[in-house]
């Protein structure tokens, strides 16, 4: 990859423009073993070429020669491509354009499970159809066609297509450089190969997921960039969360099972195709389908489900930017207390240390003189505590030397330091073993969380331990980091926690995340609501924000709409510029927040049980209203409002001052009743509903029913 500046995502699609690449387009499944599920896709060579037009350049595809010497290169050239049937009637579709013949896809801990070795030739109970042109598989409501020639792929369930392949055969406008069809370059100058799938899509259908995604809910019509990335903020495509992971509405969700950079393009450049374009030269594709809810069971079973966290983790968290002192942590302490205010757990961020932000794993002994008399007063007054830190070294860290002499480090291929700060390894175990004992001193003094900020900044010109490079380790970087954080954790305290901003598909093995930076605005406020709506449609149980946004000090109206939104996520932190405390604010202010803090701890029964069926099935706990009602078409289209568990039906405030919304309740057996009022609403309509309490709830069930 060729960033511009250090760790920007790069469009992979943007390769796919190249004049001087080779294009080689899938043209006839030329062998084929149907009962092993396996062979070889010819592919045949094209080239763009500039064709000027009424004063307007175009590039379109035009069938080329080769000129290699000797012909031992081939002018075509041939991929293997194999097909695995799993149980749930999953299919996993193998595209292999590498040169050596070696399948790396065991190396990425993504899957915690495989049904079928990737050798094997099982097709488990499908009836096999073969004829000239075609080879038919079927099994219960699934059917998978393989056409010869020209090589087209077609899935359908119940009879209805849901996938269906595009060749270069195919032209549908008047010039066949849109849409992209299946296939793969070979980039001038490096000979490097990366692959594209593409399929045709309903003019209707919809596409969610993508990880922690902060624009429209349905990504119809988006370009997404899977590739980690510091956004500073929550108003851009960028992510700190990506997944390779999306679900359509027309039935099937898939998994890009790769740790590498890629672009899923939903009908942004051609609408009536998606494309997902990859940096490597295997593509290794799981498709999954049923409901929503069946989807992502499935998914999960075979990625991993989030642990039950403890029940401490769902109450308030109380922080900022940051806390520095012992005397400053005693005081917001004995005042939560004081003023009857709810509280979990405090917060110290990038405070703590001699020098802000300096993380060298050890308290301040000038500002925290008392540290284990702090730690102590802390429990027994009912707090747990977690702390800051990071995975990078500055060049002035007490660290950073003995982290490079010992290897620790990511390195370039010539051995030095691809960047200014020293960054931890997570592919050599000695690293894990070094960062693991620093995380075990502070847990041992009575740490009961650790912060795993940062993670999205693995540089993609290192090189690993692992002779990996970047390529293949920054996105997956933030999965090797949770699982160091959270493997430690569970060891010394019993409980699998960590509070994490970077994730990758896998992540959700290792609770919690929360979704950054967010800009103290009704917008971000909306963008980071449909954050966690994707992250979660992608596995992941818990997800968190910072309430109130984080960049400045929020107004009151914000802070108190956004903390009412907090109320109803799985868990509730704020934090951000200060002040944060509720007594820094008027007393109306504090008046509402030990309210809405209070309604939360008055449901935690509620949350605990929706928690623990949530984890078994590997569903999250914010959901779009389509997850919860697939029936209702009105639902697909909601972003702005969703689902806590199975019976609240939550509709933040995202307007300045404001005391009522419209509000679309889904069709539904039983009838929805406003939570704080008592007023009963039947499903299927739009409403305007005023409130009092900065945010609209309506329940599918009485408060008496509500457990």
């Amino acid at each position: 990859m060729n960033d511009k500046l250090l760790n920007q995502p790069y469009s992979i699609s943007n390769d796919f423009l190249d004049l001087n690449s080779n294009y080689f387009f899938f043209t006839e499944l030329s062998s084929w073993d149907a009962s092993g599920m396996s062979g070889t896709i010819t592919c045949k060579r094209y080239r763009r070429k500039l064709r000027l037009s009424f004063n307007q350049e175009m590039l379109p595809f035009e069938e080329a020669r080769g000129w290699e010497f000797p012909d031992d290169y081939g002018q075509d050239k041939k991929i293997r491509f194999r097909i695995l049937l799993l149980k749930h009637d999953i299919i996993r579709l193998l595209f292999l354009a590498d040169k050596t013949g070696i399948v790396n896809t065991h190396d990425v801990p993504l899957i915690m499970k495989y049904d079928v070795d990737i050798n094997s030739s099982e097709v488990n109970g499908w009836h096999i159809q073969e004829y000239e042109n075609e080879v038919i598989y079927s099994k219960n409501k699934t059917t998978i066609t393989l056409k010869r020639k020209p090589f087209i792929l077609t899935i359908k369930q119940d009879g209805k297509e849901i996938i269906r392949t595009v060749s270069i055969s195919e032209k549908t406008g008047l010039m066949n450089d849109n849409p992209i069809p299946c296939g793969f370059i070979q980039q001038t100058g490096s000979e490097r190969r990366e692959l594209a799938f593409s399929s045709f899509i309903r003019h209707d259908e919809k596409f969610f997921g993508c990880g922690e995604s902060f624009t429209q809910l349905n990504k119809r019509g988006q370009q997404l960039d899977i590739a980690s990335n510091d956004p500073k903020g929550v108003s851009t495509s960028q992510m700190y969360k990506p997944i390779p992971f999306f679900m359509s509405s027309n039935g099937y969700g898939c998994l890009a099972h790769s740790s590498c950079p890629m672009t899923f393009d939903f009908g942004h450049s051609y609408d009536g195709v998606q494309t997902i374009f990859t940096s490597e030269n295997c593509l290794d594709l799981f498709i999954f389908t049923g409901s929503p809810k069946e989807i992502l069971s499935r998914y999960t079973e075979y990625t991993g489900r989030s642990p039950m966290l403890p029940e401490w983790s769902f109450g308030l968290w109380m922080g900022r930017i940051s806390y520095n002192s012992q005397k400053q942590i005693e005081e917001v302490a004995h005042k939560l207390r004081e003023y009857d205010i709810p509280c979990d757990v405090i917060h110290i961020d990038t405070g703590w240390f001699e020098k802000d932000w300096g993380c060298d794993f050890k308290f301040s002994a000038t500002r925290f003189p008392e540290l284990e008399s702090m730690i102590k007063m802390l429990h027994e007054q009912g707090f747990h505590i977690s702390l800051w830190q990071l995975p990078y070294f500055t060049p002035n860290n007490m660290y950073y030397k003995e982290l490079i002499s010992k290897q620790l480090v990511i390195k370039d291929p010539d051995s030095e330091i691809p960047t200014e700060d020293a960054i931890l390894d997570f592919t050599n175990n000695e690293t894990i073993v070094w960062y693991q004992e620093k995380l075990k001193e502070l847990l041992d003094l009575g740490i009961d969380v650790i912060k795993a900020d940062f993670g999205e900044g693995a540089p993609y010109h290192g090189l690993y331990s692992n002779g990996k490079s970047g390529l293949y380790e920054h996105n997956i970087y933030p999965l090797r980091y949770n699982k160091a954080v959270s493997d430690i954790t569970d060891k010394e305290k019993g409980w699998k926690i960590i509070w994490g901003r970077s994730a990758w598909a896998g992540s959700q093995r290792y609770p919690l995340h929360w979704g950054g930076d967010a800009e103290n605005t009704n917008q971000a406020m909306a963008a980071t609501l449909r954050g966690g709506l994707s992250f979660g449609l992608c596995g992941f149980t818990f997800w968190s924000h910072d309430i109130g946004g984080f960049v400045k000090t929020p107004s009151e109206d914000l802070y108190l709409r956004w903390l009412a939104f907090g109320m109803f996520t799985s868990h509730a932190r704020c934090h951000g510029n200060p002040p944060r405390e509720p007594w820094d604010f008027s007393e109306n202010f504090m008046t509402e927040f030990r309210k809405l803090v209070k309604l939360r701890s008055s449901l935690l029964p509620y949350i605990l049980t929706q928690a623990k069926l949530s984890c078994q099935n590997g569903w999250p706990m914010m959901r779009s209203l389509f997850f919860e009602f697939p029936e209702d078409k009105t639902a697909w289209l909601i972003d702005d409002e969703y689902m806590f568990g199975e019976s609240f039906l939550v509709a933040p405030i995202f307007e300045d001052n404001a005391s009522k919304r419209q509000v679309y309740l889904p069709t539904s057996e039983n009838e929805w009743t406003d939570y704080f009022s008592g007023t009963k609403y039947s499903g299927g309509k739009w409403y305007e509903i005023s409130t009092d309490n900065h945010i609209v709830v309506i329940s599918r069930k009485g408060k008496n029913e509500i457990q």
